[in-house]
C-alpha cells in the first residue's frame, strides 16, 4: 500500500515545485537572465535537500544528517507558507491588474502620422504584477518562518493551567506538576536545547516533573550526551517518563534504561502512590503495541484504591478512551505538537480528540501540551512550545 503511494506523494512534490517555480521564477525574469538560471537550479536542489531530509535519519549518522536537516526541513516549512500565500496571490493578481491603468497607453486627440506601432503596455503591467506578488509571497513566507524559527530555537514558555479534581484531598491543593512533551532531540535540537527546557523547568520549582514522550528522533549512542542536562530536574517528588510513538523508533528500551540512569524513572504500565494524595500512572505509548510492548491500562490502574485521584500520564490524546474506562480521573499528553505549523491545527483536529489544552471527557478531564521542540522543520507557527504547570486544585479545602 505505501509503495503504491509513494508516486502520487512524488508526483504532488514535484507539482508544487513546478508552480512555485513558475510563479517565483518563470513568470518574473527575463529567459536566459541569471534570476531564472538561479531560480531553475535552487528548483531542483531544494526538493533533494528536503527528501534528504526526510530520509537522512534511516540512511545517514547523525553529524552528517544535519547537513541535510536544516536546509531540508526549513525549505519545507518556506515551501507551505509560500504556496499559501501564492494562493492568496492568485486572488489578488487580477486586482492589482484593474488598479493599474497608468500602465496601459492614453488615448490621444490629434491624428499622428505613420509610424510602426508601440508595443502595448500591457507585458509590462503583467509583469510588473507578477513580480508584485512573488516578492509579497517570498517576503510573507520568510518572515513567516524567521519568526516561527526563532520560537522554537528560544525555547519554551511556561504555561499554567489549574485543574481542580474532586478526589484530590485538601492537604494537595495547589500540587504543581511540570508537564513537558516532545522535545524532538535530533539532527537539529540539541543538548542546548535539552538545557533550556530543564533550567526553565527548574525554575519554576514544580513539586513533580512529568515526560510525556518523544524525548528523541535518534539512538542512545547518538544522542545521549544531548539528553544528559535531564539529569539535573530538580523536583521534591521526582521526575517521570513514558514512551512516546518516536521513541520506539529509536530504541525505546535503551532510551528507557539512559533516562533510568539519569534519576528519571520510566512508567512502563505501572503506578505509583504520591504522598501528596493521589496516584500517578503511566502508560506506554500504542505504537508500543507492534513491538511486544503495548499500552496495559489493567496493569498500571486496576489495583489501585478508587477513593484517590488519579493522574495519567499517556503521550497520544486517543488514549483518553481507555483512561475514561478505568476511571482516570486527569489524563496529561503530548503528541499533537498543537497543530505546529499553521494550518495543521486543523489536520491534528481529525485525528486527535483535543489538539491542545483542557478539556472534559466525562468524568476525566484530559490535558494536551504543545510540546516542547518540533519535528521536521524546527518551525512553529500558530502553536507555540510550552512546558505547562499544571496546578492541581481540591474541591475539599
Amino acid at each position: 500500500m505505501i509503495f503504491a503511494i509513494i508516486p502520487v506523494v512524488l508526483a504532488v512534490f514535484g507539482g508544487v515545485h513546478w508552480y512555485v517555480w513558475k510563479r517565483l521564477v518563470r513568470d518574473v525574469s527575463a529567459p536566459r537572465g541569471r534570476w531564472r538560471r538561479t531560480g531553475t537550479v535552487l528548483a531542483f536542489v531544494l526538493p533533494l535537500l528536503s527528501l534528504g531530509a526526510l530520509l537522512g535519519g534511516r540512511l545517514l549518522p547523525l553529524a552528517e544528517e544535519r547537513w541535510l536537516a536544516w536546509p531540508g526541513y526549513l525549505w519545507l516549512a518556506v515551501l507551505l507558507y509560500l504556496i499559501l500565500s501564492l494562493v492568496v496571490g492568485e486572488a489578488v493578481r487580477p486586482l492589482l491588474r484593474r488598479a493599474l491603468p497608468t500602465l496601459e497607453p492614453e488615448p490621444t486627440q490629434e491624428p499622428q502620422p505613420q509610424a510602426q506601432p508601440e508595443p502595448s503596455a500591457e507585458p509590462s503591467r503583467r509583469l510588473f504584477v507578477a513580480r508584485t506578488v512573488a516578492i509579497g509571497a517570498a517576503a510573507a513566507a520568510t518572515a513567516t518562518v524567521g519568526y516561527g524559527t526563532y520560537g522554537v530555537l528560544r525555547g519554551p514558555r511556561l504555561k499554567y493551567v489549574t485543574v481542580p479534581l474532586a478526589k484530590l484531598p485538601a492537604t494537595a491543593d495547589g500540587y504543581r506538576i511540570a508537564v513537558v512533551s516532545d522535545i524532538h532531540l535530533g539532527p537539529i535540537l540539541g543538548r542546548a536545547h535539552t538545557q533550556r527546557i530543564v533550567d526553565t523547568i527548574n525554575g519554576a520549582r514544580p513539586d513533580l516533573v512529568a515526560i510525556v514522550g518523544d524525548l528523541v528522533d535518534g539512538s542512545v549512542p547518538e544522542l545521549g550526551p544531548a539528553a544528559e542536562p535531564l539529569a539535573q530536574l530538580r523536583a521534591r517528588d521526582g521526575s517521570y517518563f513514558v514512551t512516546g510513538n518516536h521513541e520506539y523508533f529509536s530504541g525505546a528500551d535503551q532510551w528507557v534504561d539512559f533516562v533510568r540512569e539519569l534519576g528519571v524513572h520510566p512508567l512502563e504500565n505501572a503506578r505509583v502512590e504520591i504522598g501528596a494524595g493521589f496516584d500517578l500512572a503511566g502508560v506506554n505509548d500504542i505504537t508500543g503495541a507492534s513491538h511486544g510492548e503495548a499500552p496495559d491500562y489493567g496493569k498500571a490502574l486496576d489495583d489501585r484504591d478508587r477513593t484517590r485521584a488519579a493522574v495519567l500520564l499517556a503521550h497520544q490524546p486517543v488514549m483518553i478512551h481507555e483512561a475514561v474506562k478505568h476511571g482516570v480521573d486527569l489524563q496529561l499528553s503530548g503528541h499533537t505538537h498543537g497543530g505546529q505549523l499553521w494550518p495543521g491545527n486543523y489536520v491534528a483536529a481529525l485525528a486527535n480528540p483535543t489538539v491542545a489544552g483542557l478539556e472534559r471527557y466525562g468524568d476525566t478531564q484530559l490535558y494536551v501540551t504543545r510540546g516542547a521542540g518540533a519535528w521536521g522543520p524546527p518551525v512553529r507557527v500558530g502553536a507555540p512550545s510550552d512546558i505547562t504547570i499544571i496546578t492541581l486544585g481540591s474541591l475539599k479545602t
